[in-house]
């Protein structure tokens, strides 16, 4: 699907514009303290003509066929950005966590790591982590390492989704 950039696009966003629209596709998940798993996920990036871009996940548990089997994480937030490819990421989760990160755009990709993370009082225990995002052959490709559950920061996530 071809993507054209917006008009109103704000100068400081130009490294992530790729981003902007809806996303869709498959995952994969595994980590020490969780069964391996496949998901569906949709992710959209808007934007209106200010330094940020909305951003708004959600995740669904599918079988081998692809098959949904049910709900799984949301998230919403705001991609912030900063000149010269430097990016702040705000996100809040249904899990009951909020999320602050930093770290840089360009050359269709974003590479953040987090700087604050905090828990409601009923959150599993989640430290921190790192989100890569690419832009590979018109895809969006990216990968969650995660520090949770008294484990080191390893992967965690990974996934390709299309344009829709």
């Amino acid at each position: 699907m071809p993507f054209e950039l917006p008009e109103n696009l704000h100068p400081d966003c130009g490294p992530v514009a790729w981003l902007l629209g809806r996303w869709g596709g498959r995952g994969h998940g595994d980590y020490p303290t969780i069964d391996k798993f496949e998901y569906g996920q949709e992710l959209v990036f808007t934007h209106d003509g200010r330094p940020f871009f909305h951003y708004f996940s959600r995740a669904w548990i599918v079988d081998e066929n692809g098959v949904k089997i049910r709900e799984a994480a949301q998230e919403a937030g705001f991609l912030r950005c900063k000149p010269g490819g430097q990016v702040e990421l705000v996100l809040s989760h249904n899990t009951g966590f909020v999320e602050v990160w930093y770290g840089e755009a360009g050359d269709g990709k974003l590479d953040v790591t987090t700087d604050a993370v905090v828990r409601t009082e009923t959150a599993k225990e989640y430290t921190g982590g790192r989100r890569l995002y690419g832009n590979v052959e018109g895809d969006l490709l990216y990968a969650f390492d995660m520090a949770a559950m008294g484990q080191p920061l390893q992967p965690h996530l990974w996934a390709r989704l299309v344009r829709q």
